[in-house]
């Protein structure tokens, strides 16, 4: 697995097109010949754009499923409603599908953010939203995720 790192701002153009930051670009080298895959959030009105081999990784672990489990089904269908393979071009653009911008409500300020092994593809003013605070208490959220971690002898986190 590889760590993505850093949040950059971009303009999209009227096609949809974004220019990947040379930084962020770099750290995707390795995934550019091999492609991406671009969909839905689960959780938030983002995009996630997976590198191919972190989407396998994810499919090998959606394809144990049950398939004859009615919810496992359910699931699979909505977890990859929308899902497009991707390319950045030799200019270092992304084209985000209009369906997918459609649902990001992105209009002309987008930033890219990254989330572990992928990198999620935010409207500027929904990421905004989102990471204020307003609805959510971060010291609470960061104690009650990672606070019962320890993976060190030492004590420390």
């Amino acid at each position: 697995m590889n760590t993505i790192v850093g949040t950059y701002e971009c303009k999209v153009d009227a096609k949809g097109r974004v220019l990947l930051p040379s930084p962020l670009k770099k750290q995707l080298a390795a995934s550019l010949q091999s492609g991406f895959v671009l969909k839905r959030s689960v959780f938030q009105p983002c995009l996630e754009l997976y590198p191919m081999e972190e989407w396998d990784l994810m499919m090998q672990k959606i394809n144990k499923l049950n398939r004859f489990v009615k919810k496992n089904n359910d699931f699979i269908r909505r977890f990859t409603a929308g899902v497009k393979i991707v390319e950045i071009d030799a200019l270092g653009r992304l084209l985000v599908p209009k369906d997918l911008v459609v649902f990001a409500s992105i209009a002309k300020d987008v930033v890219f953010s990254s989330a572990v092994n992928i990198v999620e593809i935010w409207d500027k003013d929904l990421y905004e939203k989102s990471i204020s605070g307003e609805d959510i208490d971060f010291a609470d959220l960061a104690e009650e995720v990672m606070g019962n971690i320890n993976d060190d002898d030492n004590g420390i986190s």
